[in-house]
């Protein structure tokens, strides 16, 4: 594996690492399973996973699973500092209330990601959670995360 995180392997890595982080955070949002416990268990039995399709069983991308922990392990440490951020770019009458459990991990994940990784260009960040949000939810909200996500990083980073 080459240790460039810009190389197609890697950058296929860390979209995974991504994805399985919001879940992760969904999950520990729905269940509070401890940082620890949750970790293991995505280590163990959901990165890289085989999963069955219609053509068959398939592998899932494995995930940089440093970059996965971070991102998880960052994101639930840092969630107050996190909400105070999202809260303030969201639209006049919005919400951290309004907003569903799924979209409130994907902003935090992503929040996160601008504030604490300055190694992931902006931009990136950006497309990167753009394309999670994508995976669960129609354009509408794909630009609704790609907005604030754009217009925090704006404010946090000189890039």
């Amino acid at each position: 594996m080459s240790s460039n995180p810009n190389a197609p392997d890697a950058r296929r890595r860390r979209s995974a690492a991504r994805l399985a982080a919001v879940q992760a955070l969904y999950q520990q949002s729905v269940a509070g399973t401890a940082t620890p416990r949750l970790l293991n268990e995505f280590h163990n039995h959901r990165l890289g996973a085989e999963i069955e399709t219609d053509e068959g069983e398939d592998r899932l991308t494995d995930a940089d699973r440093p970059f996965f922990d971070d991102l998880v392990s960052g994101s639930l440490a840092r969630a107050d500092e996190l909400d105070e951020t999202i809260t303030r770019f969201l639209g006049a009458g919005w919400s951290l209330d309004r907003l569903d459990r799924l979209m409130l991990q994907i902003l935090r994940c992503g929040a996160y990601e601008m504030l604490a990784r300055p190694d992931v260009p902006r931009a990136a960040v950006v497309s990167e959670y753009v394309d999670v949000a994508h995976a669960f939810y129609e354009a509408r909200e794909a630009g609704f995360v790609n907005a604030l996500l754009d217009r925090l990083g704006k404010s946090v980073r000189a890039e």
